[in-house]
């Protein structure tokens, strides 16, 4: 029987190097929430948040090792300031928790499809179990304490009907009413409600505590660009008439103190952005009415060359981390004449 080479493909490097960088990310947020919460139904969950993040930094470092392959600088202890006053409630850190462990199973359900060799489909369905378990215990605090916010309500069915007419899928009409928005669509609506609310906060809080002006005006930016999309939600929303998910106390303190460094902040919210557009095009996949496709692309150009000015923040203060790339053959041509 013939065997396979065992070497890392492609996207079985970019991969665990994305998350190599967003768990050492996620291993600093953490440490410093520890530093600060309050609650502790809430600090369990953000002490196992944490366990699950370090014991990732572990075994990736050793897989990178294995197979001779540079470990990533990532975040350290440097970017992170564990004495930096109180920023963010209790309530507000939950929230996070939970926003952060749906982009956590999004990110691992991709990784695991990209995954050939055994040990690396092996690694990221582990993942995806630990985060989607993580997940379903910040459900159930939410749910104790009050806090969850639940899609809107609509009236059960009753009964199954077909579409009979090319006017389901049309958006516009001067002469008639646009049809209600269907279940599928109110849910993408929800989500990307709530995403762009945990983003806004996140947003100003790091323009509160940054020390560097063109950080400030590009997070002050990001904050009016999700309070705008939030805006345009909630109007198709109650235009169905259906009430937009109400939020309860998500606050950040008048703290001042930075605990982040500017290349975590930088990198957290392009992180945010990039998966914010990725959740855009599925919304857009799947809603049916027409002016809901073009508002998901055009927010989607909004956000790719918002997203393109922080990486050339971030390129400008040397605190873009290149991603492992394939050799230059040309070059090595040109090298050789």
């Amino acid at each position: 029987m013939m065997k396979h080479p065992t070497q890392l493909t492609s996207a079985e490097i970019a991969c665990i190097w994305t998350n190599y960088m967003q768990d050492s990310m996620s291993k600093c947020v953490l440490t410093y929430f520890l530093q600060t919460i309050e609650d502790e139904d809430i600090r369990s969950l953000i002490q196992l948040a944490y366990n699950i993040s370090y014991a990732h930094i572990e075994e990736l470092t050793t897989l990178f090792q294995k197979e001779q392959i540079p470990l990533p600088t990532g975040f350290t202890d440097e970017d992170v300031n564990v004495n930096a006053p109180r920023l963010y409630t209790d309530a507000f850190m939950l929230q996070y928790l939970a926003h952060m462990a749906r982009v956590g199973m999004l990110g691992y359900s991709s990784f695991t499809s990209m995954g050939a060799r055994k040990d690396i489909k092996t690694y990221f369905l582990k993942g995806l179990q630990e985060v989607s378990d993580l997940f379903d215990k910040i459900t159930d605090v939410l749910l104790e304490k009050g806090l969850y916010i639940r899609a809107p309500y609509i009236a059960y069915p009753t009964k199954t009907d077909f579409i009979d007419t090319h006017k389901y899928f049309s958006g516009f009409s001067l002469f008639s009413k646009q049809r209600p928005l269907n279940a599928v669509e109110i849910s993408h609506l929800y989500m990307n409600s709530i995403s762009n609310h945990i983003g806004s906060k996140l947003f100003l809080s790091f323009a509160q505590i940054s020390p560097h002006e063109q950080v400030q005006n590009w997070m002050l930016r990001g904050r009016d660009i999700s309070r705008k999309h939030m805006r345009l939600f909630t109007k198709l929303l109650l235009d169905s008439d259906i009430e937009s998910p109400i939020s309860p106390d998500v606050a950040i303190t008048d703290s001042t103190t930075s605990p982040f460094s500017g290349k975590l902040m930088m990198f957290h919210m392009g992180m945010l952005s990039a998966t914010g557009t990725g959740n855009y095009a599925t919304a857009a996949s799947a809603s049916q009415r027409t002016d809901l496709v073009i508002n998901y692309e055009r927010l989607s150009l909004e956000v790719a060359q918002y997203a393109k000015d922080g990486a050339d923040i971030m390129i400008k203060n040397k605190w873009m981390e290149q991603p492992p790339t394939t050799l230059d053959k040309e070059q090595l041509v040109k090298k050789k004449e």
